[in-house]
């Protein structure tokens, strides 16, 4: 079994930020059944680690937890997370700064995740 997992989000957005929630409980998940892993963002997705955007998204109509809170949790757990250079450009303007524990990684360092028989993959 491997016990190595590349998370990639990509998906989704600021408009629909309830689709936020599950990738980053799963990678709670995995890191609690002490697999290591790792999450990439790109695409629109990179707005999440936009200083400051997360604690204004609500996975639920309640407002219960903030996508902030989750993605706290997952930064608490040391797990790494990857910003795409290429959907940084595209998405976060360049007034905007990253949360300091984004980490600049390109789309090759998933791909050669996925091309990795050690590592799993999964793309949100």
């Amino acid at each position: 079994m491997s016990e190595q997992l590349a998370i990639l989000i990509c998906s989704p957005s600021v408009e629909r930020p309830e689709l936020y929630s599950t990738p980053l409980v799963h990678a709670l998940a995995a890191h609690a059944l002490d697999a290591e892993v790792e999450i990439h963002f790109a695409g629109p997705a990179i707005r999440l680690l936009a200083e400051g955007v997360a604690d204004t998204l609500y996975p639920t109509a309640a407002r219960e937890k903030s996508i902030g809170e989750f993605l706290r949790e997952v930064i608490a757990e040391n797990i790494p997370l990857f910003a795409c250079g290429m959907a940084r450009a595209g998405w976060i303007a360049e007034s905007e700064a990253l949360i300091p524990q984004a980490r600049a990684a390109g789309a090759t360092a998933f791909v050669a995740r996925t091309l990795d028989p050690a590592w799993r993959t999964l793309v949100y």
